[in-house]
């Protein structure tokens, strides 16, 4: 009984020196308006990804505490009503408040670091004045941070780092000082701008012309790594960047640090047109297939076209050296390499209601022609679209009249099996391909009937295809019996 009795009071202690604070509709609205800056997350106790974020929620709220930011949570299961007059749809649920009104998306990643480095961020102005006697902390504030020089009186250059900032203040810190002295001690002249960071040389120089556009693209660059890792943490920054993506896989630290270090130089002279980064072939191996390597064959290296979706793997019996790779990727941005294809067979006949697309007819099929076209990107596996297929179905043949089979095809691919220039998120995923605007396929997000998935077309659809009403399905009635004689 002492020992439950003092197990019992250990915990209460640990539970009592939580920095992260647990609000309830009685005091939240009243927390909130009684601090400036405030970090909330929804939440509900049997969410597994809640429950991976709760140590990194605790570090972080306890890190952030001495920067007076608070770190709350909310138990969605006990809160219902605060949960959804937020907005709350899934678990966890993080969201930024600057006051009851003033209420915005967290948009960083679920890591400790992530969630101090952002918060740091929305404490302060979108610009720092940085001095003398800050300017040393203030390049160690974060793992990237922007600094501007330029005079007192120049205008134009405050307003252009001014409104950059603003726009990418949720990526990075910025910071700017009029300070002629400190510019001439960073060998910048203005104005000026440099990129300080926590990684490879320490810092890049902007040297182009001061325009908004140009000091984007710099800091896009600059703050990338010249060889990073890919993880759950990196990938969808890379995926977003808009370079082509360099895979090298290995199996240990080790190999990945000999790796990267080996093909530095090869990073450092294709800086802004490739991104190169290192992937744990034990924890994420699979990934290796995305790109047509073939899994358990290491090491390995693929290229990635992350706008278009291409893989360009490389041979996975040569060696990796910076030679070899160098005219790898010399080649491949010379467009020297062709994209490697994953394709089922094309079907010998298609003349169902659903065209079955495979990667070698996509082009043909959905691109190339007048048409709008339907797709649904599917995955054997996937329970959703086993459910989906006789709906789909009958919408096939709903449309497959002489009359609208020239203006609407309905299709389906394996996004597993066919390489698809398409980013798929989930199965199924419904794109629309309206004719003449193909470029600009439509997502659908409505519920998977038939009448909803008609109406889409008709609203989305280029020719505005109108199907004739559907006969109602009476129901049968049984035959009269004679009465016995």
């Amino acid at each position: 009984m002492k020992y439950s009795t003092v197990c019992a009071a250990f915990f209460a202690a640990v539970v009592a020196a939580s920095d992260v604070k647990q609000l309830k509709s009685d005091n939240f609205k009243s927390f909130i308006e009684e601090n400036d800056l405030v970090l909330a997350e929804f939440f509900a106790p049997w969410c597994g990804h809640c429950k991976a974020l709760a140590p990194e929620y605790e570090t972080a709220a306890t890190t952030l505490k001495e920067k007076d930011i608070a770190l709350v949570k909310v138990d969605c299961t006990e809160e219902q009503d605060l949960c959804q007059e937020y907005g709350v749809e899934g678990y966890p649920t993080l969201k930024v408040f600057r006051g009851p009104e003033n209420v915005s998306p967290y948009g960083g990643q679920r890591k400790a670091d992530s969630l101090i480095s952002y918060m740091t961020k929305q404490a302060l102005p979108a610009v720092s004045d940085v001095t003398k006697d800050t300017i040393e902390e203030f390049k160690t504030a974060d793992k990237v941070v922007l600094v501007a020089y330029f005079a007192a009186d120049d205008k134009a250059s405050n307003e252009t780092f001014t409104s950059v900032a603003n726009g990418l203040r949720d990526n990075f810190l910025f910071g700017a000082t009029n300070d002629a002295t400190l510019a001439k001690a960073e060998g910048v002249k203005q104005p000026g701008l440099v990129l300080y960071k926590s990684f490879d040389e320490g810092k890049d120089v902007f040297t182009e012309t001061f325009d908004a556009d140009a000091i984007r693209e710099f800091a896009k660059v600059a703050s990338t790594p010249l060889i990073g890792e890919v993880g759950p943490e990196t990938y969808s920054g890379y995926m977003a960047s808009g370079l082509p993506l360099a895979y090298i896989f290995a199996e240990t630290p080790e190999e990945r640090e000999e790796f990267a270090k080996e093909l530095k130089p090869l990073a450092q002279k294709h800086k802004g047109a490739i991104n190169f980064a290192t992937i744990d072939a034990k924890s994420f191996g699979q990934h290796a297939g995305n790109l047509n390597l073939k899994v358990g064959t290491w090491p390995a290296f693929a290229i990635q076209r992350t706008d278009k979706n291409e893989k360009f793997p490389y041979d996975q019996e040569a060696k990796i050296t910076e030679k070899e790779i160098g005219a790898f990727v010399d080649d491949f941005l010379a467009g020297k390499v062709e994209p490697s294809i994953k394709s089922e067979p094309i079907p010998e006949s298609n003349d169902g209601p659903v065209t079955t697309i495979v990667a070698h007819n996509y082009k043909d099929v959905v691109i190339d022609n007048d048409k709008d076209v339907l797709v649904e990107f599917y995955a054997p596996w996937c329970g959703h679209c086993k459910a989906l297929a006789p709906k789909y179905e009958e919408l096939g043949q709903l449309y497959a009249s002489p009359e609208l089979s020239k203006l609407v095809t309905i299709a389906k691919v394996d996004a597993t099996a066919n390489d698809v220039p398409d980013e798929i998120q989930g199965f199924p995923t419904i794109k629309l391909f309206p004719a003449g605007k193909k470029d600009a396929p439509v997502d659908y997000s409505g519920s998977r009937t038939v009448e909803d998935l008609i109406q889409f077309i008709q609203e989305n659809g280029s020719h505005k295809a109108q199907l004739r009403p559907r006969a109602p399905t009476l129901p049968l009635r049984p035959h009269p019996r004679r009465p016995s004689p």
